[in-house]
């Protein structure tokens, strides 16, 4: 049963425990900017537990954008009081303002070569954002504007931050807990960047799910080879471009070569499925909030194909 509040406002309220790890910063730093800084105002319940509302999430990732721009803790206080006072800096402190701001620092950063200032940029979004935003807002449209450029530098900038990307999203598919169901990811047009797989295998992992992703250029004939020494929970294909008549020939024989599910996913994963009509490949969608269920479900034998 919950708790009754001393005081609340229409927001919804959430605990301590659901707001560390939406915004990743830890219950220790959440109480010190409460108690020694004053930075934000939890209600409490009769009991005690602290029950945060949504501008105070929006706080807290104010915060740690400005901490991470060098700005002293001491002198966020000042610049919080403003923006609830100003009702513009509010909105731009709360919409799409900061994740442009975080774009340009990344590419700033980028087009300096500054390795140690990515690595700082990378880990202070992982902290303030879900790794959705960090990629689907922030790092992946900077990555993809300076694949499309053409100007003197553009090529090195693209293929330095490309190869730290790569690097990143690797360790953090590695660090994920090994006890989740094991689903294979692997390329299935051909089309797929390597770090846009390691992306989508990033997105698709959890707790429940362990995401292995197979190197691009991976054969769809040999894929059975590995579904049996590996054993996955399920083999996920990537599409990027719609399937033409002899991709989904071998497709459809991959299927029969394997005993987990099969299903497609990304960008064309939609526009493969009609002319895969009688088969049990699922198709899982093209976004991380329609992947994720499916592939669950998939993994757990309750998803309808």
């Amino acid at each position: 049963m919950t708790e009754p509040i001393e005081s609340a406002s229409d927001d919804v309220l959430l605990p301590m425990r659901e707001v560390a790890s939406l915004t990743g910063v830890n219950p220790i730093t959440l109480r010190a900017w409460e108690r020694r800084h004053g930075l934000i105002r939890p209600v409490r319940t009769v009991g005690g537990h602290r029950l945060y509302s949504q501008q105070d999430i929006e706080h807290i990732r104010s915060i740690m954008l400005w901490t991470s721009r060098g700005l002293p803790i001491s002198k966020i206080g000042a610049l919080l009081a403003r923006q609830q006072d100003t009702p513009g800096i509010a909105a731009s402190g709360s919409t799409e303002a900061p994740l442009v701001q975080w774009q340009e620092a990344v590419h700033r950063a980028t087009q300096a070569f500054d390795g140690a200032e990515l690595e700082r940029l990378h880990g202070q979004l992982f902290t303030i954002y879900p790794k959705a935003t960090v990629l689907e807002a922030i790092v992946l449209p900077v990555w993809r504007s300076l694949a499309s450029g053409n100007a003197f530098g553009r090529r090195s900038q693209w293929l330095y931050l490309d190869a730290f990307l790569r690097a990143r999203m690797l360790l953090r598919l590695q660090m994920n807990p090994g006890n989740g169901a094991c689903v294979l990811l692997a390329d299935g047009s051909g089309h797929a960047h390597e770090l846009e797989l390691l992306c989508a295998g990033l997105l698709m992992s959890n707790d429940q799910l362990r995401i292995e992703v197979l190197g691009t250029g991976q054969p769809l004939e040999e894929l059975p080879l590995l579904c049996k020494a590996i054993q996955p929970a399920a083999l996920v294909l990537w599409v990027q471009a719609p399937l033409q008549a002899d991709a989904l020939k071998r497709l459809r024989a991959l299927q029969m070569g394997v005993t987990c599910p099969v299903a497609l996913a990304g960008d064309a994963a939609a526009a493969s499925s009609a002319g895969l009509r009688g088969s049990s490949i699922a198709i899982l969608g093209n976004d991380h909030a329609s992947i994720l269920p499916r592939l669950e479900a998939l993994v757990r034998g309750t998803l309808q194909i």
